[in-house]
């Protein structure tokens, strides 16, 4: 997931996290070994030896109590690693399956890695920067174990690698080819003989950034905000994801805003705009100097297009993709459903510094309205969190008509709360957090949410008291940290933190041994097993830096937590350069897809690609001196073929 952060807009109603978290902890006693004695309050485990409480957390707390598994954490945790490679522990097989560039079909046009590819042959191609990804069997059985659907977003292109000239002489062509680079890919894999391939499939699709879609749910197709004389097209930023349980997959658009931009000398951000990061500049990719659509002054509404949750039918390849509006317009990083009493339940974070967290209930059992032919991700209530410092937390409700959100107040209805759904949450006093990423829901309903980092200071997140306080349970935040919450009611939950990551070298708040040292948490994933998943994604400018109080973490990396115990131990690091960025396996554990994002990315550390030395960072995975880095889906399988992660 990208690391490109906007700054924190206004200041909202409600105290930072940061003094939620200080204020809680102060109230209570943090256990030896990592135990809060919130979990007690909460039933999440029983304290034991207790000492005055800080700021501290020890390993991560265990989870509630009950029998322990044992044997959860059954592999040898690998040290950090600096090497250009993907490491895993022994015993351990890891396989190139699905790399930026390769076709979707046998026949379709090849990998040129002088990055010669055209934009129409990369719309035919798997597209680059892999995100978020799902494995869909085709069937309950064994079968499905070795043969289904996989689903990978792509969340953004890096102009270095992907044209000959890098970003010298922008023009339509190669805007086109970015576009086509982004979306998603469907494509079919199957298992023969102990290895996994593509399969030739009409199931074999790329979602683009100029295909066809739909608008459904408060803020439809036809609505006024959506108007600019074109037809409805494209996804971008697609990170994070998540799963319905009709079997749809849902991409998440993330960083939108800084494709956009305009030369025109005359426009000025209104202050939605300012509040979705939109400038004239934008990220400095300057499409809208070759490509209009993206032109700020030209088409101020097709920015509103883009920030939603997209859902997508991998059984049904030639319908449209749909953008689920009621799930509001925000930089979406996941889309984790649950279900309660039948009805859909769905978080997502705000990936920006002092971000929500949102939750989404359906009206109505899920099944009930599909029966009736409405998708059940357009009926319901969004709410966002505030996190008190007693341990509480309130899901508050942005419905229109409600609280603040009254046309009085501006709100014209409900389409445009769901539209400037971040103006509506600052109206509330909802709770800055340090750039929530991925939820994750245990087997016990607990749930969890991955906060990536926040440079502190007073820099971001301050609350309406004009605190200035970063929003984090310690003065500056770099290396992030993971909380969870269980729900009481529809409106109520419980909370207390995870574990704080970090090198203890440098943060004498982190309790965390050398198997199992990580920072900015951004993926989270429980596997059929029980244990939770931790991709990691320090940024390009703080990877294997002394000087940023990272050089003992290494790579981006995975690991892999016990909720039980705590434990945590390192499973896999990546390639230089590189985020890890998803994980999924087939139903019986016994292979797992991991996301590799943007190996050879520009670094601090090691120094950056150009056009004639693209391999200047890494050359992963092809070690081709005259090619370059490539994101890929990658295949880790057990050598005796056992279930991955046990002894």
């Amino acid at each position: 997931m990208s690391d490109l952060v906007p700054p924190h807009p206004e200041p909202a109603g409600a105290p930072p996290f940061e003094e939620v978290v200080a204020s809680s902890l102060s109230r209570r006693q943090v256990v030896a070994g990592g135990t809060a004695a919130l979990a007690a309050f909460l039933g999440l485990g029983t304290p034991t030896t207790a000492r005055a409480a800080t700021a501290r957390t020890a390993t991560a707390a265990p989870a509630p109590a009950g029998p322990e598994p044992k044997g959860l954490l059954g592999f040898a945790a690998v040290p950090p690693a600096t090497t250009d490679a993907v490491t895993v522990p022994p015993g351990y097989s890891v396989r190139t399956l699905a790399p930026w560039g390769r076709p979707l079909h046998s026949g379709g046009p090849a990998w040129l890695a002088d990055a010669g590819n055209s934009s129409a042959d990369q719309a035919r191609q798997i597209g680059s920067h892999h995100s978020g990804v799902h494995f869909f069997p085709y069937d309950d059985g064994p079968r499905g174990n070795r043969l289904g659907t996989l689903v990978v977003n792509h969340e953004a292109t890096d102009a270095t690698l992907l044209h000959r000239d890098g970003g010298a002489a922008l023009t339509r062509e190669k805007v086109d080819k970015s576009l086509a680079a982004q979306g998603l890919s469907v494509v079919e894999v199957r298992e023969k003989g102990g290895t996994w391939d593509l399969g030739d499939s009409p199931r074999n699709v790329r979602v683009t950034g100029t295909t066809p879609v739909d608008f459904s749910g408060p803020l439809g197709s036809g609505h006024p905000a959506l108007h600019t004389g074109t037809a409805h097209a494209g996804t971008l930023g697609n990170s994070s994801y998540g799963v319905t349980p009709w079997g749809t997959y849902l991409s998440c658009e993330e960083n939108v805003a800084g494709y956009f931009g305009t030369e025109d000398s005359n426009w000025r951000p209104t202050r939605t705009q300012k509040r979705y990061g939109v400038s004239a500049s934008g990220h400095g990719h300057r499409w809208h100097t070759v490509a209009p659509r993206f032109d700020l002054a030209a088409n101020p509404n097709e920015v509103h297009r883009f920030g939603w949750v997209v859902e997508v039918d991998p059984a049904a390849p030639s319908a449209p993709p749909v953008k689920r509006t009621a799930l509001g317009r925000f930089q979406h990083v996941g889309a984790t459903v649950t279900e309660a009493a039948g009805r859909v339940v769905l978080y997502s974070g705000d990936d920006e510094n002092g971000g929500y967290l949102y939750k989404f209930v359906g009206a109505d059992e899920w099944r009930r309205e599909r029966a009736r032919g409405r998708s059940p991700l357009d009926h319901g209530t969004l709410y966002v969190a505030r996190f008190e410092d007693d341990g509480t937390g309130r899901w508050l409700p942005l419905t229109h008509g409600r609280g603040p959100l009254k046309p009085e107040h501006g709100w014209r209805d409900q389409a445009d709360v769901v539209l400037r759904v971040r103006e509506a949450a600052d109206a509330l006093g909802a709770t800055p957090l340090d750039r929530p990423q991925q939820t994750a829901i245990a087997g016990d309903g607990t749930v969890y949410c991955a906060l990536a980092n926040s440079p502190g200071g007073g820099s971001c997140g301050a609350g309406g008291d004009g605190s200035g306080r970063a929003v984090s349970p310690r003065a500056s935040n770099p290396y992030g940290h993971i909380v969870r919450w269980r729900e009481e009611g529809a409106e109520g939950f419980r909370w207390d933190v995870f574990v704080l990551a970090g090198d203890p070298a440098h943060d004498e708040s982190v309790e965390l041994d050398e198997a199992g040292i990580f920072g900015s948490p951004k993926g989270l994933w429980f596997d059929g097993g029980g244990r939770l998943w931790i991709q990691t994604g320090i940024s390009k400018w703080a990877q294997n830096c002394d000087a940023s109080g990272h050089g003992n973490l290494g790579n981006n990396a995975v690991l892999v937590a016990d909720p039980a115990t705590g434990e945590i131990r390192r499973f896999l690091t990546g390639p230089r350069g590189a985020e890890i960025t998803g994980v999924t396996a087939t139903p019986d554990g016994r292979t797992l897809f991991v996301n590799i994002q943007h190996p050879g990315e520009r670094t601090a550390a090691w120094g950056a690609p150009t056009p004639d030395a693209p391999c200047a960072v890494s050359d992963w995975p092809d070690r081709d001196p005259k090619g370059r880095p490539r994101s890929a889906t990658v295949v880790i399988r057990r050598v005796d073929q056992g279930v991955i992660g046990l002894a």
